[in-house]
């Protein structure tokens, strides 16, 4: 993977993490999310020895000290929507589910109501990053012979090779295994099972967990594959014999192989380069230029 493309995915994971508090006003009432704190504007949000933190102390704070960091990330994602609705800018399905797919493969376990909401928000700083590529580097151009050069020598990190998630019970013999597939078969959790029976000292204490592996990679277990392709995610299989015993197998998702030929890729490889050559931030402030706008720091 290119470190443009790493470094893009990383910042989305970012962005979509690291806001912890997020606050809704219905009449007096303030819900705070991620959490299970529920207030009313007319309380104190906090009393140390006595003395209250106000509701208008605790906001006047957050507007001094993220209100205008706040407001501009809503006017840049504005800015961006608007001139790329304008321009006809659209980013490819395939380049996002991409990167919907590498940004997959740096979760642990998720159930899919929580990969759904993750996707969700993923996909919407996708977008916006994408757009704004384009928006930035659309007065500039990088000469075909360079794209293609450039291409030729990396062409690969732009795919995304098939990859399972996976977790195991690896037990030294099919008696011990098929008791273990029992206790499955009656609801007992896998990762309490592995905890108990599994031989794999590395994954044991994580119940059975493998990660993400690419299916190309020398340390995908020989035999898991074949016995995983045959799976539905989210389910677990009979007990069958591994290099190191008998093993059963837990696929939490699989993810199919993403390549692109050169035509389909080339708008986002030139991108990338006129980014670099150019030393581009990737930032909204030039655009504000290209609209009107007028907030409350303009004052």
């Amino acid at each position: 993977m290119s470190k443009k493309l790493l470094w893009g995915i990383i910042i989305v994971l970012l962005i979509t993490n690291i806001a912890s508090l997020i606050f809704m006003m219905q009449d007096d009432k303030v819900v705070v999310k991620d959490g299970e704190a529920a207030i009313t504007s007319k309380e104190p949000v906090a009393t140390i020895n006595g003395t209250d933190v106000t509701y208008e102390d605790w906001m006047a704070n957050l507007r001094e000290t993220h209100g205008e960091k706040a407001l501009k990330s809503i006017i840049d994602r504005q800015i961006v929507s608007q001139l790329a609705a304008e321009k006809n800018i659209e980013i490819s399905e395939k380049v996002i589910e991409r990167d919907l797919a590498y940004l997959t493969s740096m979760q642990g376990p998720l159930t899919q109501e929580e990969l759904n909401k993750e996707e969700e928000k993923w996909r919407e700083e996708l977008i916006y990053r994408y757009q704004l590529e384009f928006l930035l580097t659309e007065e500039y151009s990088i000469p075909e012979s360079e794209i293609e050069s450039y291409y030729a020598d990396y062409k690969n990190q732009y795919d995304f090779s098939s990859a399972m998630q996976l977790s195991h019970i690896l037990v030294s013999n099919m008696e011990t295994a098929e008791k273990v597939y029992e206790e499955l078969e009656q609801g007992a959790s896998f990762e309490q099972l592995a905890r108990e029976y599994s031989n794999d000292d590395e994954t044991k204490h994580s119940g059975g967990y493998l990660g993400f592996i690419n299916t190309s990679s020398q340390f995908f277990p020989n035999g898991y594959e074949e016995v995983a392709n045959k799976m539905d995610e989210h389910t677990y299989s009979e007990p069958f014999a591994a290099d190191n015993g008998i093993a059963i197998i837990y696929l939490h998702q699989a993810l199919p192989a993403i390549e692109f030929s050169y035509e389909e890729i080339k708008p986002y490889v030139e991108n990338e380069l006129i980014l670099h050559e150019e030393k581009i931030a990737l930032q909204a402030n030039p655009l504000w230029e290209k609209v009107e706008v007028d907030w409350i720091y303009s004052k």
